[in-house]
């Protein structure tokens, strides 16, 4: 008996093996997107973007620049708002909740500018990703969860009281990420973190990927536009093109030359 037929995009299905369960029957998902609309004035932006991201997955958001990826962030955080369809987060309908309140429970952006506070310095910055942290019982110390962050970014250390807004952009990347890491995600939104940074530090950063990947503590979702980066790293790609999803698949599925095709068309 054959697979389940699923969907891949124009020409492309992908084969669910027989007898095998859907995921949302199997498993919490923690983030559901359900035929998601968004809109810039009357601008239609977002086409029906439906996809899922699983535990402490990485998931790699592709697509050619303007086909609406860091639109879908945006949404995600509530800095756009949905004028149709659903986002569940962690089982919770956070459709048209305040962007606070999604920081708050687990949801951590690291957004395409950075966006660092430049008169603070990186010590404060840091904090401010801290102090959004959720109260949980056990919880490790304050000393202990910076102590992670600069162990991942070593760099922060020798900067602390540097202002935020006279840092290169490797060294302010590397103090985003870990500002949001210190918020305790569960899922950890990152746009375009290669973006104009030098090799060194794409290396670094792609090595905390992965050390998080194999950790299993939060999950990504990762808009990335080099495929040789995403490749290392995707267990799952969304392509993207004109503000729909075109193709969607485990990266045994939806391999990096089938996703090439997507961006080259």
């Amino acid at each position: 008996m054959c697979g389940k037929s699923i969907w891949a995009g124009p020409g492309w299905r992908i084969e669910r093996p027989p007898g095998e369960r859907s995921l949302t029957t199997t498993m919490a998902l923690t983030l559901e997107l359900t035929n998601v609309n968004a809109y810039y004035g009357e601008s239609h932006i977002l086409r029906n973007v439906s996809f899922t991201v699983e535990p402490g997955e990485v998931v790699c958001l592709m697509g050619r620049n303007g086909v609406g990826k860091t639109t879908t962030l945006k949404t995600l955080t509530g800095l756009l708002p949905v004028r149709s369809g659903t986002i569940t987060f962690n089982g919770r309908d956070i459709t048209h909740e305040k962007t606070d309140r999604r920081a708050k429970s687990g949801l951590a952006y690291v957004p395409q500018g950075r966006e660092i506070i430049p008169h603070l310095t990186v010590r404060d910055n840091l904090l401010l990703g801290y102090w959004n942290r959720p109260a949980i019982s056990g919880d490790v110390t304050e000393q202990d969860a910076f102590d992670e962050v600069y162990h991942l970014f070593p760099k922060l250390t020798q900067i602390l009281n540097r202002p935020g807004g006279v840092l290169s952009g490797g060294e302010q990347q590397q103090l985003a990420i870990g500002r949001a890491i210190l918020s305790r995600p569960t899922l950890l939104l990152l746009d375009e973190p290669t973006e104009g940074i030098q090799p060194s530090i794409v290396d670094q950063i792609e090595d905390v990927i992965i050390g998080f990947k194999q950790s299993r503590r939060f999950a990504i979702l990762l808009v990335e536009q080099g495929l040789h980066f995403a490749a290392r790293l995707a267990e799952k790609y969304v392509v993207m093109a004109k503000g729909a999803v075109m193709a969607a698949g485990k990266s045994d599925q939806l391999n990096a030359d089938m996703v090439r095709q997507h961006l080259t068309v």
